[in-house]
């Protein structure tokens, strides 16, 4: 039981981070294509995988066509009852469901004006209003969480769950534009940025080239946490 995964470019796709995660983390077997998001050939890409036209785009052994994250996600609960993808407890597992779904379908502000991007951190990035409640919210759902039900850390449901995955993408955001957030959150932050599956997809993403730069700022930039160079 293989599964195909469409992605774009690693270096830029939050929602392909969040495709790739849900296979990777879990121990599910697949393989991963590249999709021209930033190259133009995204739609050619995408033709022979109806309604598809965004990524990321996960295609069943049966060749049903899952075209959304969240879609997927549900679609992996209920083909893969013997995985964990949320928690166990009943009500850490309606909190799980709630807090996936909610960064899902919100969040406009900081996923709008801090656009995912692992290569480096920018310096002096100053968030609106907008995104400073964005990052409040977010912040008091991650502390209900491991308060609740995360003491067996680090993630926010204790073992990694499918929430980890949907909050993966706010966590590099946080790194790439160095967010003002509390060390709590930074910790939680600091545990994707160590977790070896994440590794793998920047080591990937370092190997791309992008020429214009999709998302340029007038800001002066640092190294990402652990590079060297």
């Amino acid at each position: 039981m293989t599964y195909q995964l469409y992605i774009g470019d690693r270096t830029f796709s939050s929602w392909s981070l969040r495709g790739w995660l849900m296979l990777e983390k879990f121990g599910l077997p697949f393989q991963t294509h590249m999709v021209g998001l930033y190259s133009g050939t995204m739609k050619a890409d995408l033709a022979h995988l109806a309604p598809a036209k965004t990524v990321p785009v996960l295609q069943t052994t049966e060749g049903h066509i899952l075209t959304d994250s969240l879609a997927m996600a549900e679609t992996l609960v209920e083909r893969h009852p013997e995985i964990d993808f949320y928690p166990c407890d009943p009500a850490a597992r309606a909190l799980a469901r709630s807090m996936t779904a909610e960064m899902h379908s919100g969040f406009g502000a900081l996923r709008g004006d801090c656009p995912m991007m692992l290569r480096f951190v920018w310096q002096g990035f100053a968030p609106s209003a907008a995104v400073r409640n964005d990052l409040q919210r977010i912040e008091y759902l991650w502390d209900l969480a491991q308060t609740s039900y995360g003491a067996d850390g680090p993630w926010l449901f204790g073992a990694y769950s499918l929430a980890d995955v949907f909050y993966a993408p706010v966590a590099m955001r946080i790194t790439a534009y160095d967010l003002p957030v509390s060390g709590r959150a930074k910790a939680y932050v600091a545990a994707h940025l160590a977790d070896p599956a994440f590794q793998a997809w920047r080591k990937a993403a370092l190997q791309e080239t992008h020429d214009p730069w999709p998302y340029p700022m007038d800001l002066p930039r640092t190294l990402w946490p652990g590079d060297t160079n």
